[in-house]
């Protein structure tokens, strides 16, 4: 096939101004390269389109392709995500991964949390603060987890988004407002292990590629997978898969299941941690996984479990394929 490769470059918007943290959700030239070898080593011809807008001046002009393999994150806003999708929608293009309304329900977490917890899923208990006021009002159990509504990569969540009291929430979301210019979700703090699933597929077709732990060492200073931690996961990370047994089938469970529920396409990852009984937990999916072969969480849990970095892309192709034949959607 004729392959368009879309996505957001990180030296792009570095070059714009953007701060590191602001383009951190975006690839790494390493990234498009190997998806671009993977691709190519599948037998497909590949063309690197780039970023959302320069799509939208190639369909305008006629443009068009077999498929779009569409990791593009989008610049601005808690609908980013789904800008690509929709266009290519438009357009009548297929296209890797979920589409628009998925893509917009997840990066919302309060949206997606809603869905989970609609179907009948555990995840915590949670409020969404829009103007610094609305803390006083708050009814949730401490200690209380901060970060921005519509961030990925760990984004704004450092040592302090955890915290024990008023006074210290209403700290924090003040700087959070301020810095991430949109709502921040507050939910009640999960103590337990974190671990993340890996998900292939579509539908009762999807299934799980394998789950790893969140280690993160004392020397990082706190226990949750802030923004500095995974810039520095090789000191401060170990990534060990989940044992197998009775722990790992309910951790798996839950991630499939909200997988499903959340109508996620093609691939995903799934993060979840143990509540304060010890219970598996939501925390939120990733319907645009991370596919660095090197550093991203999804290609290192799939390694564990004997799947090759083109596996993943194999998979991916596979499942768009089968959903523009009419397969699941």
């Amino acid at each position: 096939m004729r392959i368009g490769l879309v996505y957001d470059l990180r030296d792009d918007y570095l070059a714009e101004g953007w701060t590191p943290e602001e383009a951190a959700e975006f690839d790494s030239v390493s990234t498009i390269d190997a998806l671009d070898n993977a691709l190519r080593s599948l037998g497909h011809e590949v063309e690197r389109i780039g970023h959302g807008r320069r799509l939208c001046a190639r369909v305008a002009a006629g443009s068009r392709w077999d498929l779009v393999f569409n990791i593009a994150e989008g610049r601005r806003g808690r609908s980013r995500e789904a800008q690509v999708p929709a266009l290519l929608e438009l357009y009548d293009i297929p296209y890797t991964f979920s589409d628009p309304l998925v893509c917009a329900a997840t990066l919302d977490k309060a949206v997606g949390k809603r869905l989970v917890r609609d179907a009948g899923l555990r995840t915590p208990e949670f409020a969404v603060i829009r103007a610094l006021e609305e803390t006083s009002a708050i009814e949730l159990e401490f200690p209380l987890f901060a970060k921005p509504l519509a961030e990925g990569t760990g984004k704004w969540i450092d040592s302090a988004s955890r915290v024990d009291d008023m006074a210290s929430l209403t700290r924090v979301c003040a700087v959070l407002l301020a810095r991430s210019g949109q709502p921040v979700l507050v939910e009640e703090y999960l103590p337990g292990r974190e671990f993340t699933t890996g998900i292939a597929g579509t539908g009762r077709r999807a299934r799980v590629i394998g789950t790893m732990e969140i280690f993160i060492h004392e020397a990082a200073g706190t226990s949750d997978y802030s923004f500095e931690v995974k810039q520095d996961w090789e000191k401060l990370c170990q990534y060990p898969p989940l044992e197998v047994g009775g722990l790992r089938d309910e951790v798996e469970a839950l991630a499939l299941e909200a997988y499903r529920a959340l109508e996620c396409r093609d691939l995903g990852r799934v993060d979840l941690r143990l509540d304060r009984q010890g219970r598996p937990s939501f925390v939120e999916v990733n319907p645009l996984p991370g596919l660095n072969p090197v550093y991203s969480d999804l290609p290192i849990l799939s390694r564990q479990n004997g799947w090759e970095y083109v596996d993943i892309i194999r998979a991916v192709i596979e499942s768009a394929l089968e959903r523009c034949n009419g397969g699941p959607h």
